[in-house]
C-alpha cells in the first residue's frame, strides 16, 4: 500500500468546494482546506506507486478549480 499528501492550489475562493469533490473520490482519506500556500492537503492511498499516479492524473487534476498538484508520497525510514 502506497500514501501520499496531495498539496493542491485552487482557483482564488474555490478551496472548499474542491476539497468536498475530492473528499468523494475513492483512494482518498482526507481531504482539508487550508491556510498558507496550498489551499486543500489531500491524504490518499493506492494499491502502488503506478495506482497512485493515476488517481492524482485521472482523477483528482480533473476537478474543477484546481490549478496545481503536489504529490509527497509517505516514505518510512
Amino acid at each position: 500500500m502506497v500514501q501520499a499528501y496531495i498539496l493542491i492550489q485552487t482557483e482564488v475562493g474555490k478551496a472548499a468546494s474542491v476539497a468536498s469533490a475530492i473528499s468523494g473520490i475513492s483512494g482518498v482519506t482526507q481531504a482539508e482546506d487550508v491556510t498558507g500556500p496550498y489551499d486543500v492537503i489531500v491524504r490518499a492511498e493506492a494499491r502502488n506507486v503506478d495506482e497512485l499516479g493515476k488517481l492524482v492524473v485521472a482523477q483528482i487534476q480533473g476537478v474543477e478549480g484546481i490549478t496545481r498538484t503536489l504529490t509527497c508520497p509517505i516514505v518510512h525510514i
